[in-house]
């Protein structure tokens, strides 16, 4: 049994034409697809012939790709006059090109299921966004709309500039003096980021980004509800894998976390009529500072490898446990080495290694190590020091670190291989067996 339905057109060139033969040969694949058995029960010859349709599909988008990206991304934004954020973008791609990526309604099917019983449709939205990052033109202008305020982020903006705070969950905004305070909160699962928390977390620093009021905004986590914490705050534990391992965390989020609000860190908040290249185009933006509290995990770490300052509490530690869990910690292979150096990033990333905060390896990431219970404190003292001298010579400086040590260019190839990577992983058995060994993710409460 080969599973294949027919043979993959060749590519000519002509994009409307090829577009065409392609979808026919996608649809009649997904057909054969539909016809096997559920992942979870199908036997080893229904799953060989399920890895052959997929593999001859894939080897259809690769070469289709390669020839068109640059003609799809061009209709899918009316020629780069228009913005499309990630997650409109890939449904976007399957409606003009049916096949190209999973449809709605495909995923949809699968939303139910554990991670391990998912046939891992979405690895084709990663080949697609692998593409697009690919291509200097496209993946410039889509690494642009990502930057950009969130639709909801102007009204969020109101409500925060007539009241002074802004609730939204998994993200609360106040103001102390000059700065603004963005407190990360999901205390259920020890600050952890999931599919509930991104949205809340953009919008608040779109909104702390944009605010007039302040010159400075600081990231903190929130208390926990956890009795082994008993209250303590936490910077965050990272992706919830109980959720990633439930099949509740999608390819896109991950892209969505390192393009949206992390990127935002770094940049700023984008303007629409000009690419924010550093060189010819600035956003809005401000400096800032973060408070790592308990731990810094995973993503939460990685958050502090786009801060202006570093302020850790002298019995806080930062982990990167990417090889524990079998995903690649989003931009850090890139960042950390900036801090680190080679041989401890690896470390970090491949071999599990812990970093308290209060050691000589630990400052390398952190600027200033205080008891944990002076942090209060601590904070308003470096914001004080941080703006003495005006905003416009902070965000020039920080401007000037980023365009020599992390060009917009230079994040859009990475994303390129990163998204094609972080797709298999995610959709890897191995991520599956690391899940149950190590976090003992069957028995963990949903």
């Amino acid at each position: 049994m080969s599973g294949v339905p027919a043979t993959p057109p060749p590519v000519t060139g002509d994009f409307a034409a090829d577009r065409l033969r392609h979808t026919v040969f996608w649809q009649a694949c997904d057909r054969a697809l539909d016809e096997l058995p559920k992942k979870a029960v199908r036997s080893a010859e229904e799953a060989t012939a399920a890895a052959a349709i997929h593999d001859a599909a894939r080897a259809a988008r690769e070469r289709f790709l390669k020839a068109h990206v640059g003609a799809l991304y061009a209709a899918l934004t009316h020629d780069s006059t228009r913005f499309v954020r990630l997650e409109e973008l890939v449904f976007a791609a399957a409606d003009l090109v049916p096949g190209l990526t999973p449809s709605r309604a495909r995923l949809e099917r699968e939303a139910g299921l554990l991670q391990r019983d998912k046939d891992g449709l979405e690895i084709d939205q990663g080949i697609l966004l692998s593409h697009i990052f690919g291509d200097e033109r496209s993946g410039l202008h889509f690494c642009h709309a990502m930057l950009l305020p969130r639709a909801e982020s102007g009204e969020a903006l109101d409500r925060f500039a007539r009241d002074g705070v802004l609730d939204l969950g998994a993200a609360r905004l106040t103001r102390r003096g000059r700065a603004v305070h963005l407190t990360m909160s999901n205390p259920r699962y020890l600050n952890a980021e999931d599919a509930t928390t991104i949205d809340a977390v953009e919008t608040a620093v779109d909104v702390a980004t944009l605010d007039p009021e302040s010159d400075i905004a600081v990231l903190r986590g929130g208390p926990l509800d956890h009795p082994k914490y008993g209250g303590k705050r936490a910077f965050g534990s990272g992706i919830n894998l109980t959720h990633l391992y439930r099949g509740r965390i999608p390819f896109v989020w991950y892209l969505k976390h390192d393009l949206g609000f992390v990127n935002k860190f770094l940049r700023g908040v984008a303007r629409p009529e000009t690419l924010p290249d550093d060189v010819h185009g600035q956003g809005i933006e401000k400096p800032w500072v973060a408070a790592v509290e308990s731990f810094a995990i995973g993503g939460h770490c990685q958050m502090l490898l786009t801060m202006d300052f570093v302020l850790a509490a002298a019995d806080a530690y930062m982990t990167l446990p990417a090889r524990k869990e079998g995903i690649i910690p989003g931009v850090s292979n890139m960042r950390l080495v900036r801090f680190v150096g080679d041989r401890i990033a690896r470390q970090l990333i491949q071999y599990e290694r812990r970093l308290p905060c209060d050691t000589p390896e630990g400052r390398l990431i952190c600027d200033e190590i205080v008891p944990a219970s002076a942090m209060d404190l601590a904070i308003d003292r470096v914001v004080e020091a941080l703006t003495n001298s005006g905003a416009v010579g902070a965000i020039g400086n920080r401007r000037a670190f980023r365009v020599a040590e992390e060009p917009l260019d230079l994040f859009r190839r990475y994303c390129a291989v990163y998204a094609r990577e972080q797709a298999q992983c995610h959709f890897s058995p191995a991520l599956i067996a690391n899940l149950e060994r190590y976090w003992d993710a069957q028995s963990r409460r949903a």
